[in-house]
This record gives structure tokens, sequence and C-alpha cells, in this order.
């Protein structure tokens, strides 16, 4: 497990209102719609100047999908906790169990949901899942030492964890009608993983 040095103070400042202006600009976009929000209102709402806004971000739609960064952190910092010689596929079920149950996940997601008709929010998130999808293989890679030049297993579980998360949760919010099991969120994560082990793990070349 890699050590991480604690942030300073003046990190900790810049990620707290890095949060508030993400958090504030979720919440007011997912209630009015992202067209009747400005900028200078999501400032306003997280205490600060309206050129602080553009010190942390471009556009309302990236401090949009910012507010679910979080996601991402605990995903990879609860996967580098588990221990080094545990399967990766157990420590990615794992892992996506810390995200599925950090609290105001859920909500951050329904809210994203809500303003997913637009193309520059779904462009934005893409993006996010393409840069969890990397920082996860990369941290993959450091833990089975394999060569990602050569070898697709650790873009390939990142790759299924991400997707696997996407796809739980859609499960469990409907979107391809009512489970009659009504299975929670972790039972799905946990579902989820069991399809993606057996082939992952052939790929890394661990037996069934």
């Amino acid at each position: 497990m890699a050590e991480q040095t604690a942030p300073g103070r003046r990190e900790r400042k810049k990620a707290a209102t890095r949060a508030a202006l993400a958090g504030a600009a979720l919440r007011l976009c997912s209630a009015r719609g992202l067209d009747a929000v400005t900028v200078e209102q999501i400032a306003d709402a997280a205490d600060v100047a309206p050129r602080t806004f553009f010190n942390y971000f471009t556009s309302k739609e990236e401090a949009v999908v910012a507010a679910n960064e979080s996601a991402a952190d605990t995903l990879l910092t609860a996967f580098t906790a588990r221990p080094d010689d545990e399967p990766v596929t157990e420590s990615l079920r794992h892992a996506l169990r810390a995200v599925v149950t950090d609290p105001g996940y859920l909500d951050r997601v329904q809210a994203l949901r809500a303003l997913r008709g637009h193309p520059t929010i779904v462009a934005h998130q893409l993006a996010v899942f393409a840069a969890q999808e990397r920082a996860l293989a990369e941290a993959v890679v450091t833990r089975t030492g394999s060569d990602p030049a050569r070898d697709l297993y650790p873009t390939l579980a990142a790759a299924a964890a991400v997707t696997g998360l996407r796809v739980a949760v859609q499960h469990w919010l409907g979107d391809h009608g009512v489970d009659p099991r009504s299975p929670t969120l972790p039972q799905l994560v946990d579902e989820v993983m069991a399809v993606f082990d057996a082939g992952l793990r052939t790929l890394a070349g661990v037996p069934a």
C-alpha cells in the first residue's frame, strides 16, 4: 500500500473551496436547470467572489460534474488501501462498495441524472470517467507490477470496475425496469464484479 502525505492547510482550504463551488453548482443547476443558473449565483451560494469561480473551473458544466469527483477519490483510496496480496478483483469489489456506501453519493448521482440531457454535461462526465479509469489502471499496475504496454489486464480491470459501478447504479435506479429481487446497491456491486471476475482472473493468469 502506497503511503500518502496529508495535504497542508492551504491545500485543504483550496480543496474545500472547490468542493463548495462544485456542490453549489450541482445543487442549483439540478433544481433550476443548467441554463437558469449563472456563475455569479454559484459563487454567491459558495460564499466566494465570482472571479474565484474561474480559479477552479472553466464553466458551469465542469463545476457540476466535479461535484461527484469524490467518488473517484473514494474508489482509488479504497483500492490502494486493500492488502497487496489480495486478488485485484476482490479489492475492486471492496472499493466499489466504498463508493456506493459513501454518504451523499446517490444524491449526487441522481442530481447529475437530472442534467444528463445536456450534451456538454455528458461530455464532461465522459472525461471524468476516462480520467477515473486511467488513475485506477495505474493503481492496478502498481499493485501487480505489470507492463501496461504489453498487458491488457490493468486497463481492462479498471474499465470493468468503472463500467460495473455505472451499470449497478443504473440497475438499482430501475433504468431497465424494476428488479423483483429488490437488491441493495452493494449487492448489485457484488453481482457485477462476480460477472467480471472469472474473465479478469483468467486474463491475469489466475485459476478460476
